[in-house]
């Protein structure tokens, strides 16, 4: 089997469908703290017990905090009490005006309450290895410094939580370990795409809405990576809760393979009578995955053997927090071993595969 290309080492993932969340074309984000370690962004900090206890410090955003320091070093089901609290000041940019604006954690270990201007933002959001965000529009002032207080325990007020992810043969740790970004957009938009793109052409989005206005009909485009349009637009009214199912056909596509990982870009537009109101984009492949049984997996139509790994985001430096080169260096190791496959169910949804174009 040719070895894939450094850029390019396929994600074979469990699901047959590419979800993504829209922000673009309408939607602006603000980074709190930086993307990754290797831009982080000093934050105020103090943790409640082991090392350095008490007295309000700086730490770089996002990181776990025992890297730098701070609280217990915990080993497999070890339960550890610390409690991070962080501190952040920041100004909205300005335009934002009559946006709505979102909160959005991309992880967090492990249980976290956040306050804006000294209000809560939402409920506490327990798990440490998936994106959750909380509305703030009316909690945020428009002009001058806002505060944000976020508060972290370490291991989960829920037992499932502790079991599903604080109990395996690794080092535990605490902390904001994922980017922190403010999403200011308009009140109406396109919250999510649901990409199934199959190795025949056809294309079916699953299209979600938030928010009430006057849009009517969303249209998908698809377009090569250089704009170049292909096939024709696809549109498809909005029902009343928002949802809507696109449904498209391109001739002849160049397929996904591990080998030729060919990639289109899909284009969303939410639109009222033919003004669009929100644009949303996403990078995609055409290609259908089969099992059949008692034979095995196949690709567009070719059986292949999968050669993977299951993939934690760790390293004996960051901890949890990674960096591009981090992630470029584990492509690289996949491809020495001949791997087309890698699990990333532990890695957040964007990092790894940004890091693979």
């Amino acid at each position: 089997m040719e070895r894939p290309s450094l850029g390019v080492l396929v994600c074979l993932l469990v699901s047959l469908v590419a979800q993504a969340v829209a922000a673009a074309g309408g939607s602006e984000r603000l980074f709190l703290s930086g993307h990754d370690r290797d831009d982080a962004v000093p934050w105020e900090f103090r943790c409640t017990s082991g090392v350095q206890v008490g007295a309000w410090a700086s730490i770089p955003v996002p990181s776990n905090w025992e890297l730098h320091g701070f609280g217990t070093l915990s080993y497999h089901d070890a339960a550890p009490a610390d409690v991070g609290e962080y501190r952040h000041s920041f100004a909205l940019p300005v335009g934002w005006a009559g946006r709505r604006v979102f909160l959005v954690f991309d992880g967090v270990m492990t249980d976290t309450t956040a306050r804006l201007n000294g209000q809560l933002v939402g409920p506490t959001h327990r798990g440490g290895f998936y994106r959750f965000k909380y509305e703030v529009t009316t909690l945020l002032r428009p002009e001058g410094e806002n505060l944000l207080e976020v508060t972290v325990a370490e291991t989960s007020a829920d037992d499932s939580v502790n079991r599903a992810e604080r109990t395996g043969d690794y080092w535990n740790f605490g902390g904001i370990f994922r980017p922190v970004w403010l999403e200011g957009t308009a009140s109406q938009f396109i919250e999510r795409l649901t990409i199934d793109a199959r190795a025949d052409g056809g294309i079916t989005v699953a299209v979600q809405v938030n928010g009430q206005g006057d849009a009517t009909e969303v249209v998908g485009r698809v377009r090569q990576l250089d704009g170049t349009a292909v096939g024709a637009p696809f549109p498809a009214a909005l029902a009343p809760d928002g949802s809507v199912m696109l449904r498209g056909k391109v001739e002849a596509p160049r397929l996904w393979t591990a080998e030729t990982p060919q990639l289109y870009r899909l284009e969303v537009e939410l639109r009222a009578g033919g003004r669009p109101l929100h644009t949303a984009e996403e990078r995609f492949g055409f290609r259908t995955f089969e099992v059949r049984q008692g034979d095995g997996f196949y690709l567009n139509g070719r059986r292949i053997v999968l050669q993977g790994a299951n993939r934690h985001s760790f390293h004996p430096d960051s901890g949890r927090c990674l960096g591009e080169k981090d992630h470029r260096e584990d492509i690289r190791l996949m491809q020495e071993a001949n791997m087309n496959a890698v699990r990333l169910s532990h890695c957040g949804r964007r990092a790894f595969p940004r890091a693979l174009r």
